[in-house]
């Protein structure tokens, strides 16, 4: 049986993608093209700049994100030009140089957290005002698909179900879910709580709070215990497996520094080149304590929310997986990305850039195979925990 926190993901990360799917196809439409910025970016960042310029101290502050957070997330938007970063009336002028290639005149750090100050102004550019045209629409598109294909009864009920649970939840929490390298600190709510959200942010809001008692139990994060280290064992897979077993991207699925301490990575017995990773005793431990805790907290959860709303939670998630049309689940049909998007097949620069390099083609084949595989199997290839790849617009 997944975890709660699985089918909180599952249900999250097929939403974001067909979400995602949906607005590339409609900035394409309107003339940018391979503009495959994600949900998350929407809902922790861009939102708060449909407005007018807002200081990047003030931005973090609305987005519960700590400065470094939301100034590394800034660095990618005005890398792939959605936003411009301009100096307050009281800061002094930002510095330019020369690009070592392009040769124009950019800000030290241009296209990364480094060097952005509190002080500045964060500007939308004429393409992040595009995508904060059409952001709002998608959500009311992508909840009357659900409706349409799931019925409205049962997409009330999860959304009821969910909202019984965050209303006992006394946390300020964000509306779109990053895994950072360790869980920020909310604020307590003072208020009542927002009302009328879309589905999107209620699912993340819940995840949120269950990888928060989570962080309170395990150092490990529950985004590698999730998806890494749940699917590696005692026996040594080759390590290009991992992202077909997760669900993720090879970027986000790959051997980085935070697993190192809980696997054993040797050359292939059975090839003349690659590597095959199996669990340390370590990590064969933590995940052992990872299905241990993640079934502790839902039983917590029963008894402080209510066993009933816990069981209607699990149950609305669940039924998602069951309904099909032909040989596909209805879950999949979401899935099928349009013609002319990236998940289709369509050759497109990857982001911030004027041409299609090598990386934006192993990209597309890469993200063109984990769709195929979603389609196949949602319940089976989604990942357990959403893996944002800032390489896909922090999509999955």
């Amino acid at each position: 049986m997944r975890p709660l926190s699985a089918l909180l993901s599952q249900v999250l990360i097929a939403y974001t993608l067909e979400f995602d799917n949906e607005f590339e196809r409609r900035m394409r439409e309107a003339g940018y093209s391979g503009a495959f910025l994600s949900l998350v970016l929407w809902s922790n960042l861009m939102r708060f700049l449909a407005a007018g310029s807002v200081s990047v101290h003030r931005l973090a502050e609305q987005a519960l994100a700590g400065e470094p957070q939301s100034k590394f997330g800034l660095g990618c938007l005005e890398r792939w030009r959605f936003i411009v970063l301009e100096p307050g009336a009281d800061d002094r002028p930002i510095p330019l140089k020369a690009h070592p290639r392009a040769g124009r005149m950019l800000r030290d750090g241009w296209g990364s957290g480094r060097g952005i100050r509190s002080g500045w102004l964060v500007r939308l550019t004429e393409k992040g005002r595009k995508a904060c045209e059409i952001w709002p629409d998608v959500f009311g598109e992508i909840e009357r698909r659900w409706k349409t294909r799931f019925g409205d009864e049962e997409i009330g009920a999860l959304r009821s179900a969910l909202e019984a649970i965050l209303d006992q939840i006394d946390l300020e929490l964000p509306h779109g879910l990053i895994a950072w390298e360790s869980t920020p600190t909310y604020p307590v709510r003072r208020g009542p709580r927002e009302r009328d959200l879309p589905l999107p942010v209620l699912l993340s809001q819940l995840l949120l709070a269950f990888t928060i008692e989570f962080s309170g139990e395990m150092r490990t994060p529950l985004v590698l215990c999730a998806n890494t280290l749940r699917v590696l064992g005692e026996r040594p897979i080759p390590v290009g497996d991992i992202p077909r077993l997760t669900g993720g991207s090879p970027e986000t699925a790959g051997i980085g520094w935070q697993i190192k301490p809980f696997i054993v990575v040797e050359s292939d017995p059975q090839a003349k080149r690659g590597k095959v990773v199996r669990l340390s005793p370590l990590g064969l431990r933590v995940q052992q304590k990872y299905h241990k805790v993640v079934g502790e907290i839902e039983k917590r959860w029963e008894q402080q929310f209510g066993k009933d709303k816990i069981r209607a939670l699990r149950e609305s998630l669940q039924e998602l997986f069951l309904p099909r049309s032909g040989d596909r689940l209805l879950l999949a049909e979401g899935l099928v990305p349009a013609e002319g998007t990236v998940r289709s097949g369509q050759q497109t620069p990857a982001l911030g850039r004027r041409d299609v390099g090598t990386a934006a083609k192993q990209r597309m084949r890469d993200m063109v195979a984990q769709t195929e595989m979603f389609l196949r199997d949602p319940a089976g290839a989604l990942p357990h925990y959403p893996l944002w790849d800032m390489n896909r617009g922090f999509g999955p």
